[in-house]
């Protein structure tokens, strides 16, 4: 049976006054907008890979590791802040990770070398890790369920917006190069909006922990961790290293570490009532078919975003403004998709609706290889609008229904593991998705091109993997049948 969610923490005993009705709605827009940051953050960067290779001379680990390393350590520590916001509240771990985002992003905008930006950008998804999953609990704690449809419509929203306008800003402020600083603006204009997040969260933001007393499991960290380093690493590095041995036992044993630590979080249960991850929350059907679909759909984000980002400006040699302007069309569409889905077509359709996003954005990139074939390295940026609002719209379809599908049926006090966990699972698919590119894109350009050879070889590689993201769609597309086939009014009760 799904726990009724009160709609604000539980030690308060009366209903909530009109002013402080009005202070969790400000708490509401604090949070959106941390989301909001840590997203643009996120593919901000993709835009301006190709202006700090030049002017660091980053290797191609590098500039996976620049991405790749955010989302692993992002991946790695999201169930672990999601944990600790449980036991310690969720207002006091949002605070200090986004104070510890705000820092390491100085530390990113003032990166001497790639070393130096690959380690800073690690401690930034370490401290996101802290600060994203209490966005979702907050909200799941503090809003009645018959409200949530509303909010989480509106994360979507700035789920699909964060996503996409990250490349247009960070095309700005790099063809712009404030005060000769080239791309180091992307990472320092998080300073401002987070200190003022940081002002604002300590003053509207109402402290909410887990209703039962919770440990944190270390030992589960730690496996964690080492299963996704050893899947994540040896790919990254694979096709720099020429792809040796150890990397694919790597690979192979984390499988077996994976398996420990399910079993380690069975024994967790049963000792103590604390593990890291609740396996029984896999045991709601719309959770399980909610994590597999957030798995792969950040497996095809992880690939897409960072490949086309290439192929526009290494491959058809296009300045970083007219990249980023070229993704308006996509910005717009997620944005306008993801605004209707949840209240106008998934009460109505259900998983018809994200099972339709994820068709259009196969048709999206049926156009946009069918497009890039035929144009070569003639294509333009008015060719591009049309494949990119197909995709843009599906993806609008598939992420703003999706995050209320698997939290609708989640108990209270285990909202912090469970957004934790729908985060991971997300992150984890994007560090996949772009440890992947050293398999689907690099791997199928030559190490030693002549000049004139580069943009064709870029365009080919670019054409071979949106076959490989239009797979991935295609099992997201199959899975989304496991999803409820109608969505249940909030604040009904779950099946037995």
């Amino acid at each position: 049976m799904k726990t009724p969610v009160a709609s604000v923490p539980v030690t308060a005993p009366a209903p909530v006054p009109a002013p402080a009705d009005r202070r969790r709605w400000f708490a509401l827009a604090i949070v959106m907008t941390a989301a909001f940051m840590d997203l643009v953050d996120v593919t901000i960067v993709n835009i301006a890979i190709p202006s700090i290779t030049r002017e660091t001379g980053a290797s191609v680990s590098a500039i996976q590791w620049i991405t790749a390393g955010y989302a692993l350590a992002f991946a790695a520590g999201l169930i672990t802040g999601g944990r600790l916001g449980d036991i310690y509240g969720r207002k006091r771990l949002f605070l200090i990770g986004i104070g510890g985002f705000t820092l390491a992003s100085a530390l990113c905008g003032v990166a001497p070398n790639p070393e130096i930006l690959v380690a800073a950008r690690i401690l930034q998804g370490a401290t996101a890790a802290l600060m994203v999953p209490q966005v979702l609990s907050i909200v799941h704690a503090t809003f009645p369920a018959h409200e949530r449809g509303k909010v989480f419509g509106l994360f979507g929203a700035v789920v699909g917006l964060g996503a996409v306008s990250g490349p247009l800003l960070g095309a700005l402020l790099t063809e712009w190069d404030l005060f000769g600083l080239g791309w180091r603006p992307i990472f320092l204009i998080n300073l401002p909006v987070g200190i003022a997040g940081l002002l604002l969260g300590a003053k509207f933001i109402t402290e909410s922990k887990a209703p039962k007393a919770v440990r944190l499991d270390l030992p589960g960290v730690a496996l964690i961790t080492l299963a996704m380093l050893m899947l994540i690493y040896p790919l990254t590095r694979g096709h720099e290293l020429g792809w040796p041995l150890w990397g694919h036992l790597s690979m192979v044993g984390s499988l077996f570490v994976f398996a420990a630590l399910v079993i380690h979080q069975r024994r967790k249960a049963l000792i103590d009532g604390s593990p890291l991850i609740e396996l029984s929350l896999f045991r709601v059907k719309s959770f399980a078919a909610g994590i597999a679909v957030q798995l792969t759909f950040g497996v095809g984000l992880g690939i897409f975003f960072l490949v086309w980002t290439l192929y526009m400006q290494m491959g058809l040699g296009w300045s970083v403004l007219r990249a980023g302007v070229t993704g308006i069309p996509f910005s717009v569409s997620v944005s306008v998709a993801a605004g209707i889905s949840v209240q106008k077509l998934v009460p109505r359709f259900g998983r018809k609706v994200l099972q339709a996003g994820a068709l259009l954005m196969i048709a999206g990139l049926l156009i946009y290889l069918w497009e890039s074939e035929q144009y070569g390295m003639g294509i333009s940026s008015w060719q591009m609008a049309v494949p990119l609002v197909v995709m843009g719209a599906g993806m609008g379809l598939i992420v703003a229904p999706l995050t209320d599908t698997v939290l609708s049926d989640v108990p209270q006090e285990h909202a912090g593991s469970a957004s934790g966990l729908i985060n991971t699972v997300q992150q984890m698919g994007t560090a996949l998705g772009l440890g992947l590119v050293s398999v689907v894109f690099f791997g199928a350009i030559g190490d030693r091109l002549a000049p004139e050879a580069v943009g064709p070889a870029f365009v080919d590689a670019f054409q071979g993997a949106l076959w490989w993201v239009a797979g991935v769609l295609s099992v997201i597309f199959l899975v989304m049948f496991a999803l409820p086939a109608r969505p249940r009014a909030h604040g009904e009760s779950a099946p037995n």
